[in-house]
């Protein structure tokens, strides 16, 4: 169950279109469901104003289908699913077309990022604009599953691709764009320098993550997340190597933070 779906719940009741008693009944779904080899949490959307995402990793096509239908028959209106390749991401779609409830349910792919979407994308509901820049293109891949993630949270996404400090003026070309934005998701590897420069030219909240991309001495991330952590740029905060759902889960939260209450 999502926060909106509450609120139309307890409105039915002030209206009188629901009783108190379907109400009860409703509500006292148990608050997650029991699959044997999972339990999919369906009150996460009511505590925390996000429902779950599955990381499809290590988990078969079956399990991911299974995890889908439970969630979405309790409530949540899409799901997120993260880590699954593209004969995965066709096995749950096949697997959910078996079921007559889910045969009309939208579903996406997005290869680059490996994420499946089940569900229609909500609207744009922040209260400004993610802005998602990495260095390379060979950092595509986290970029997208960060930029994909906030998109799915809705918010509004813009993306500034291939901006690393070895041409700098590629990235300083993007100063309006910076100032404007609500929250910017840095995603670099090699030296990850690009967080800390991307703090110096914005008045908002730099989330860095860093990529396993480099050469050896970058020992598969960990000299750019260390750069990162090092930051001189105030306002920046770090995220996992590879990350790219951790910041744009984040950077929504950020995007949709109350000014007040």
């Amino acid at each position: 169950m999502e926060r909106s779906e509450l609120r139309t719940l307890l409105e039915g009741v002030a209206h009188g279109r629901i009783t108190p008693d379907e109400a009860v009944e409703r509500l006292g779904t148990a608050p997650f469901a029991e699959l044997g080899y999972a339990k999919p949490d369906l009150h996460r959307g009511v505590r925390t104003g996000a429902s779950e995402v599955v990381y499809g990793a290590g988990k078969t096509a079956e399990q991911i289908a299974g995890i889908v239908v439970a969630l979405m028959q309790g409530g949540q209106r899409r799901v997120l699913v993260t880590r699954v390749d593209a004969h995965k991401a066709q096995s749950v779609g096949e697997s959910l077309l078996q079921n007559a409830s889910f045969r009309d349910v939208p579903y996406a792919y997005y290869e680059a990022a490996r994420i499946l979407v089940i569900g229609e994308h909500p609207q744009h509901d922040g209260n400004g604009l993610v802005v998602v820049a990495c260095a390379g293109t060979s950092d595509l891949y986290c970029a997208e599953e960060a930029a994909l993630t906030a998109e799915f949270m809705g918010s509004k996404v813009e993306r500034v691709y291939d901006v690393g400090v070895a041409g700098i003026h590629r990235l300083l070309a993007y100063q309006e764009l910076f100032q404007r934005a609500s929250v910017v998701v840095a995603v670099a590897g090699m030296e990850g320098a690009l967080a800390s420069v991307i703090g110096g030219l914005c008045a908002c909240p730099v989330i860095a993550c860093p990529t396993s991309v480099g050469y050896g001495a970058s020992f598969g991330g960990v000299a750019a997340l260390l750069a990162m952590l090092n930051s001189c740029s105030s306002g920046t905060s770090v995220v996992n190597i590879d990350n790219g759902f951790g910041a744009g889960y984040s950077a929504a939260l950020i995007d949709h933070a109350r000014t007040s209450r």
